[in-house]
């Protein structure tokens, strides 16, 4: 019969001994469970012996074990391990089971290592994320400044075309008052002009209905002249090549880059895990 194969316990750990069949000597392997593989496991015991050209796992049912499942999950039954083409039955022997105070004991040692680590590399983390930041602060800002720029003096001549059209417009109503006044004091009587100015007051009102009918919106001064900016800074715009929504996308990076650079440099506004913010408290 094949030598059997031995899995013991030492320091927490599985230890488990086969014997290699080129040299025909025993060899142990100290796996851990909640770490290695099926697949490494095996690896390992092909690395030391060259001359095993088969090594696989199967279960009690003959179904085989995949190499990516962890030797603890392996462990919990019995198994057969095939080397070249020996099997051998293997039989883990059952690992005692944690009080309900060692439990809790491991638990609190798992969370303050936890919180050790996380107080050593914390400031490394903080220092590493905000020269990140601050590189990519640099960038949008360099990939700014020519659109700044450009935006600028599309926006002075939108400003400029704007303003000429108001004051345009109170040209022409100034016109318009004069010539009426003309007609009426000079040329004709106001029961001939009276007419005129009834049905131009009601052309005036038929224009701002129409103005609301296109826009949707009132006609409010202040509104219909920043209509008219807009209008002239997209036309402007386009002639010059100015990409508005690379220009807004820029502009948002650079807003949430500035945020987050704000946030990592007061700890106190940085959304820390509820544990963390409880053990504040």
């Amino acid at each position: 019969p094949p030598p059997e194969v031995t899995i013991n316990y030492r320091h927490g750990l599985p230890v488990i001994t086969l014997t290699l069949p080129t040299r025909s000597e025993r060899c142990r392997f100290t796996v851990k469970p909640m770490v290695t593989t099926v697949g490494a496991f095996l690896q390992d015991v092909q690395r030391e012996d060259k001359g095993i050209e088969r090594a696989e796992v199967f279960a009690t049912d003959g179904s085989k074990v995949s190499d990516a499942t962890l030797m603890e999950v392996l462990l919990m039954n019995d198994f057969k391990l095939v080397v070249n083409n020996t099997a051998y039955s293997v039989s883990p022997p059952a690992k005692e089971m944690l009080s309900s105070e060692h439990a809790t004991e491991m638990e609190d040692i798992k969370s303050l290592v936890h919180r050790l680590f996380v107080a050593l590399h914390l400031e490394d983390h903080q220092i590493r994320k905000e020269r990140e930041l601050l590189q990519k602060l640099d960038h949008l800002k360099e990939e700014l400044l020519p659109l700044e720029q450009m935006k600028a003096r599309i926006m002075d001549r939108a400003d400029a075309k704007t303003s000429r059209l108001l004051w345009v417009g109170l040209a022409l109503m100034s016109t318009q008052g004069g010539a009426l006044a003309w007609l009426t004091w000079w040329v004709y009587s106001w029961d001939i002009m009276e007419p005129v100015t009834y049905f131009i007051t009601y052309g005036s009102a038929m224009a701002f209905y129409a103005y609301f009918v296109l826009t949707k919106q009132d006609y409010i001064y202040p509104d219909a002249k920043d209509r008219q900016f807009l209008h002239y800074f997209y036309q402007k715009s386009k002639k010059q090549h100015f990409n508005v929504e690379r220009y807004n996308k820029l502009k948002e990076d650079l807003a949430e880059a500035e945020e987050s650079l704000r946030r990592l440099r007061q700890p106190l506004h940085l959304r820390l895990p509820i544990q963390e913010i409880n053990d504040k408290d």
